[in-house]
């Protein structure tokens, strides 16, 4: 299905069925590990199961992980999945199978999904990879269906391949940095250098107020830790910190007069040497989704944590 990558390849799969679904992802796998590449499989459980039966004893041979859990917040997906994989096995190609938007995504996460497809194309330009993206096309609305028509350079349905029209990730990147919905109400507090341990212990009040508790307590703690030196050392020395339920979780927004110019923070290692560029990255780890808004009037970070999260993965 999928030739042998010479540079980056990053294709769109929409499939209406099971057996569509079964005879081109299989195809992929199996002519990857016949070309001697490491093959990975990241595609919510219940699409795991199917495949990893489909392949028979060739699923020895490939690396599986369930997106629905290792990519609930898709934050993660380049750095902890896709890359984390890549990084990992040794020199020649790799191929990827994901599945970063299916129907069970909320609407909450869908903005970040995007943004995270248009930003693959960006953190594996150059690397010798195929990323094939499923697309449920009988279940997933227009929308997503034609997001994955920007953030795709190619499109396979039916059978045919062909280049994408609407190919243009930056655009979608841009698209979806749009400000924040506000929430109905939230406890803030206004902090600068001297007020960032008042800032994290403000939030962890504020948050235990609200039901999160144990473990996911101290993980908010380090994010907000995380979100408002940054906003001291690079978003103008000063910021606000919000807290408000929404939806089941604990949303939690660091707010500073800073401008976010790498799109990919958060979403990559910083160069071997260079201090910092870190915390971000932890970010993503620590909260179940981050959403961003950047623009000349300063940049919102907000992360949430669900109240009963999911299992580790």
């Amino acid at each position: 299905m999928e030739p042998a990558a010479s540079a980056f390849s990053h294709p769109a799969f929409f499939y209406r069925d099971d057996a569509e679904y079964l005879d081109s992802t299989v195809s992929f796998v199996r002519d990857g590990l016949a070309a001697g590449e490491p093959v990975a499989v990241a595609v919510p459980g219940e699409r795991m199961a199917l495949l990893h039966n489909a392949l028979g004893p060739l699923a020895d041979g490939v690396h599986f992980t369930d997106m629905a859990r290792a990519g609930r917040n898709p934050g993660r997906i380049i750095p902890g999945v896709l890359a984390a994989f890549a990084d990992a096995q040794p020199a020649g190609p790799v191929r990827i199978v994901a599945e970063p938007v299916w129907p069970g995504r909320t609407p909450l996460e869908y903005p970040a999904c995007v943004q995270h497809e248009a930003l693959v194309n960006a953190a594996f330009d150059g690397r010798r990879a195929t990323i094939l993206c499923l697309y449920d096309a009988s279940r997933l609305g227009p929308q997503a269906l034609g997001d994955a028509c920007v953030t795709h350079p190619v499109l396979i349905e039916g059978g045919r391949r062909r280049t994408s029209a609407h190919y243009a990730p930056e655009l979608a990147v841009a698209s979806y940095n749009v400000p924040l919905a506000e929430p109905r109400f939230a406890a803030s507090y206004t902090f600068d250098d001297e007020r960032l341990r008042a800032a994290r212990q403000f939030a962890v009040r504020a948050a235990d107020a609200l039901g999160l508790a144990g473990p996911r307590l101290d993980d908010l703690a380090l994010a907000v830790a995380e979100l408002t030196t940054n906003s001291v050392l690079h978003g103008g020395g000063s910021g606000v910190v919000r807290v408000w339920a929404e939806h089941g979780h604990v949303a939690c927004e660091v707010r500073d007069g800073g401008r976010l110019v790498d799109p990919l923070a958060g979403s990559r290692l910083p160069p071997p040497g260079r201090p910092g560029g870190r915390g971000l990255l932890m970010v993503h780890q620590l909260a179940d989704l981050v959403r961003t808004h950047t623009g000349s009037a300063g940049t919102a970070i907000r992360c949430y944590l669900t109240l009963n999260p999911p299992a580790p993965a």
